[in-house]
């Protein structure tokens, strides 16, 4: 029973939801008990409320990062509290100052999530400040100060806890990434069972739309170590979760990749169990996979029995046994036929054996294992004003997603306030509380979270009312409340719903403790029905981000990005391996691509279907171009251990070719987005160019390991061509309002 709780006490301490509702959970209490013990319950809401806005502000960071951000946020709360004193007299004034904020402050999300959190921030506590003011100047002298010393006093828990307690952020972040990856595993396994009348592509598409999270899940952990990262020699625990990191790299261009069409895999092996063996290697390698994901989230060590290596020499003995029967086969018909599959095979059961060896250095954890491994990483964020005003300038278009979303907002507040002052609400500023949780700037994420919000909002009504009821005692209360306000900040990023619901409970006890509870619950929940209707109608009418509208560019940015990782991959072939940053850069930025373009896909699907345009054509574009760097990923997964590997002539002019044809194509698309009636070719040049080597549809065995590779990419690119001049045909162009 000891065993169980410590593990369950583990679990909890290193889940970002429990510890970040564990540090809201101090700062609540702390005001609380503060103000009992001061006899200042009147002045708890403003201080409270300050505390909850600055906590939307944080971000996964370093102490130090913590702290500038945490300085910014007050440099940015300070300038809304002033323009709350110098407009809350005149309503529309105070309108006109909070739709300016919505613009300016909206754009400024381009330059990292940092920053939009503080943006989305500074905007709640401008909406707090006017609420609190209560159309006066004295009130919002009275209540901004307050307001601004609770946002201090979470950013200084805030960086304390930082500074204490660095490791388990990053703990998470790895947790979940070796977590999705394993489920990668898992859905790649699906691809080769040898059986009749599979649906490949159902499977194929899974797993693009799942590389979509693996990539997330990457990028997430990046940025968490590189937040750490400081001038000096990173300390050895950080040391090991970048080995950790850079092992998981590695594991997803391994297991992304793609040696030949399945289906010609399982008709060539049908009667053997080899593709089984493979099948049953990926599948360990999954259970290695989140067997890792629990013992990094628990500190302790991952439980491995060996039955992966013993499964790996099982393939390695099939494979063997397939060398023989080839043998046999020399000199007949059936050895040509034998062939390409054989060699195909010989890599798959290379890749598999290596993958399992990255992952035996990742259950290790001995960064020392790695050597003199490039442990660079690129920052992403802006590193002095110029660059931020440039990030911020680049926005200034009308195709910009975030200048749309900024105008929406804005038009979005100001036809909330008008309603407010319309009807006179007292609590009309909950309508603009609405908007700004629930606008989002895709359509299909607004209708998800305004959706979420009305339900979390009635439940949370709900249980306030039954809390006062069951519960009159004001301290009684004053805890409930504090538990509300942990449950809100460890639930909003993963479970909206109940977080809705824990916020709307703690509004609903702070406003009984202060003697203001009565007719708050309708009114709560018929501003939060018109601030959902407001937000719905904008998404709609006001500059909706259409994916349809997005699509050409998404699938230019696709191909140009896996012709320079072809170029890296390339480079490599001549110098020899070397996982470098440039490398590293070029791999992510494919599957970046590969992963915006399965996110606009899904949130395609959720929009009306008469601005969706062709689906189909866009289904079958992101399963072909998830092939095809499937295919470009098994030529980074053979790159040579040591020294510089031979590219023959044939490879080297076919790759030259893929090259120019995947930029010419991505150049098209690009051009497509723009204008109407562009013409996308049909017939490719590296089609031409295959035929010219002797690579008619069903490819004859090629020199090369890499040229049968770049073959199998020669033969998708032409599929994507043709989706893409479907895409182009003007009866496939979506019905969209811009």
């Amino acid at each position: 029973m000891d065993e169980s709780w410590k593990s369950s006490w583990q679990r909890a301490r290193n889940h970002e939801g429990v510890t970040r509702g564990a540090r809201a959970f101090c700062a609540l209490a702390a005001v609380l008990a503060w103000g009992w013990w001061a006899g200042w319950q009147a002045e708890l809401m403003p201080v409270l409320l300050g505390v909850i806005a600055s906590a939307l502000t944080e971000t996964d960071d370093s102490w130090r990062g913590r702290l500038r951000a945490q300085l910014l946020a007050l440099g940015c709360f300070g300038l809304m509290a002033l323009a709350v004193w110098a407009t809350v007299a005149w309503p529309w004034a105070l309108m006109g100052v909070l739709a300016l904020s919505a613009l300016a402050f909206t754009v400024l999300g381009a330059l990292g999530e940092r920053y939009r959190a503080i943006a989305f921030g500074s905007l709640v506590l401008f909406i707090y400040a006017a609420l609190a003011a209560h159309t006066s100047r004295a009130g919002a002298a009275q209540a901004t100060p307050l307001m601004l010393a609770g946002a201090a006093w979470y950013g200084l828990v805030s960086v304390a806890w930082a500074g204490a307690m660095p490791r388990a952020p990053v703990r998470f972040r790895l947790a979940r990434l070796y977590a999705v990856l394993g489920e990668y595993l898992r859905l790649k396994a699906l691809l080769l069972e040898p059986v009749r009348d599979v649906d490949l592509e159902r499977r194929r598409m899974a797993l693009a739309l799942h590389n979509g999270r693996v990539v997330d899940a990457l990028n997430a952990a990046k940025e968490s170590l590189m937040s750490r990262m400081g001038r000096g020699q990173p300390p050895a625990w950080l040391q090991a979760a970048m080995h950790q990191y850079l092992a998981a790299q590695d594991m997803h261009e391994r297991v992304s990749s793609s040696h030949e069409h399945y289906d010609l895999l399982a008709t060539a092996f049908f009667h053997s169990d080899v593709l089984y063996r493979c099948q049953r290697v990926l599948t360990l390698l999954g259970e290695q996979s989140l067997k890792l994901s629990l013992a990094i989230q628990q500190q302790s060590l991952p439980q491995h029995g060996g039955m992966t290596s013993r499964a790996i020499e099982d393939l390695q003995a099939a494979i063997a046994h397939q060398d023989g029967i080839a043998a046999d086969l020399v000199g007949t018909q059936g050895a040509a036929s034998m062939a390409r599959p054989l060699r195909s095979l010989h890599a798959l059961g290379h890749n598999l054996a290596a993958m399992a060896g990255v992952f035996a250095g990742a259950l290790a954890g001995d960064a020392a294992a790695q050597g003199a491994a490039d442990h660079a990483l690129l920052d992403r964020e802006p590193r002095s004003l110029r660059d931020a005003w440039g990030r911020v300038r680049a926005q200034l278009h009308a195709q910009s997603p975030w200048l749309r979303h900024s105008v929406r907002l804005a038009l979005s507040l100001l036809a909330g306030f008008a309603l407010m002052q319309a009807t006179s609400d007292p609590h009309g500023y909950w309508i603009l509380l609405t908007i700004v949780f629930v606008s989002q700037p895709q359509y299909a994420a607004t209708q998800t979270r305004l959706l979420q919000r009305a339900k979390g909002t009635a439940i949370g009504l709900a249980m306030g009312w039954a809390a006062i009821q069951l519960f009159p005692g004001a301290l009684v209360q004053a805890a409930l409340l504090v538990f509300a306000g942990a449950v809100f900040f460890g639930a909003r990023h993963t479970r909206y719903v109940l977080a809705t619901a824990a916020v709307t409970t703690l509004l609903l006890l702070g406003f009984h403790q202060m003697g203001m509870a009565q007719g708050v619950i309708l009114a709560r929940l018929l501003d939060t029905a018109a601030g959902c209707l407001i937000a719905a109608a904008a998404s709609w009418l006001v500059l909706p981000y259409w994916q349809s509208r997005q699509w050409p560019q998404l699938a230019a940015q696709v191909l140009q990005t896996q012709a320079l990782y072809l170029r890296a991959i390339l480079a490599q072939y001549y110098s020899g391996k070397r996982d470098h940053l440039d490398y590293r850069l070029a791999r992510r930025n494919a599957h970046n691509a590969d992963a915006a373009l399965s996110n606009s896909y899904s949130a395609m699907l959720k929009e009306p279907r008469r601005v969706r345009g062709n689906v189909e054509v866009v289904a079958n574009f992101l399963r072909l171009s998830h092939t095809q760097l499937n295919y470009l990923s098994a030529l980074g997964a053979q790159r040579g251990q040591e020294g510089a590997e031979p590219v023959d002539a044939r490879a080297q002019e076919m790759a030259s070719e893929l090259l120019a044809s995947l930029q010419q194509l991505a150049g098209q698309l690009a051009h497509a987005q723009q204008q109407t009636g562009v013409r996308v070719t049909r017939a490719p040049a590296v089609a031409q160019v295959l035929q010219e080597f002797g690579v008619p549809a069903a490819p004859e065995p090629t020199h090369s390991l890499m040229a049968a590779q770049l073959a199998l990419v020669g033969k998708v690119f032409p599929q994507l061509q043709e989706q893409a001049r479907q895409w182009a045909e003007p009866q496939h162009r979506p019905v969209a309002p811009l």
